[in-house]
């Protein structure tokens, strides 16, 4: 983890004080890291090092926000939609996590990687798009009764399942790593040729606790099993995400459903304009859902 928090100058957008200002939520990170690595203060300074990530960051969208605003750049609504998104929804659901969990390991972790992958994605896409380098990815804003929709849909399958309460964390996630993780894949074709992709991305520890609970039998490891399992879990969510949320139709065929890496789900993300992204914590194990529009 730690390579990937360092600063790559590909990260510069080309305005001093933003690139600055990136280049030290950077080094934020990356001593979050080496911190977290800490058996003896690492709990302790943590929690001091997330405040201050936070604190700067609150700092640096308003900054970015101003710039933006006095450029007269178009796409202003939108970008401030998403830095509303990692304000009032993702790091307060993380600091919630953290602090239920006591600073454990694993939800520094959680905050950590989110955090990361939240920053690398925006910024190489989102805030690139900012000085006309690359058109920016999020181009529509559902309204506020779709996404209370769909992410109430979503909450009440994932209780029904796993009967866990599930809590959004983002509704705008762009692939931030969480954790070993089990990303499927369903392609659905409408009669018209159109395809859309689902993704579920489901934690490892959400999953086999799920199974195991099933089988009522401890499962340590994923294998075919797990992942056969989790395959048709996956199918019967979007099916009764079809059934019961307008914008995807349920008279859409499954054509394939692949299990994919990691690195894949993030080629197929930069390549791919995404629809939804959304990211719940289940208090075990996180889970999020991408659709690209049909």
């Amino acid at each position: 983890m730690n390579k990937t928090a360092e600063w790559n100058k590909q990260f510069n957008i080309g305005v001093a004080s933003i690139d600055h200002a990136h280049q030290k939520l950077f080094s934020i990170v990356r001593k979050l890291i080496y911190l977290s690595e800490d058996e003896h203060n690492g709990q302790w300074a943590c929690a001091e090092g997330i405040k201050y990530f936070r604190n700067y960051a609150m700092e640096h969208f308003a900054d970015e926000e101003a710039y933006m605003q006095s450029i007269g750049y178009s796409g202003y609504e939108i970008h401030k939609y998403l830095h509303d998104d990692m304000r009032y929804k993702t790091l307060p659901a993380l600091e919630k996590d953290l602090l239920e969990s006591n600073y454990s390991q694993e939800s520094i972790h959680h905050f950590l990687g989110i955090c990361l992958g939240w920053l690398t994605a925006h910024i190489m896409i989102e805030d690139c798009a900012i000085t006309g380098k690359i058109s920016n990815k999020w181009k529509k804003n559902h309204t506020k009764e779709d996404m209370e929709a769909l992410e109430n849909a979503l909450a009440d399958m994932i209780q029904k399942i796993f009967s866990l309460q599930a809590e959004i964390v983002s509704e705008h996630y762009s692939g931030e790593h969480f954790g070993n993780s089990i990303i499927v894949r369903l392609t659905y074709r409408s009669k018209d040729g159109k395809a859309t992709n689902i993704f579920l991305i489901f934690e490892e520890i959400l999953v086999l606790q799920a199974v195991s609970s099933m089988l009522d039998m401890p499962l340590k490891k994923v294998d075919k099993l797990v992942i056969n399992t989790i395959c048709q879990i996956s199918q019967q969510i979007a099916v009764q995400i079809g059934v019961r949320f307008p914008l995807f139709s349920s008279q859409n065929q499954l054509e394939s459903t692949h299990i994919m890496t990691e690195e894949q789900f993030l080629q197929e993300y930069l390549k791919e304009y995404f629809d939804f992204g959304l990211l719940f914590n289940t208090g075990n194990g996180y889970f999020a859902f991408c659709a690209t529009p049909g």
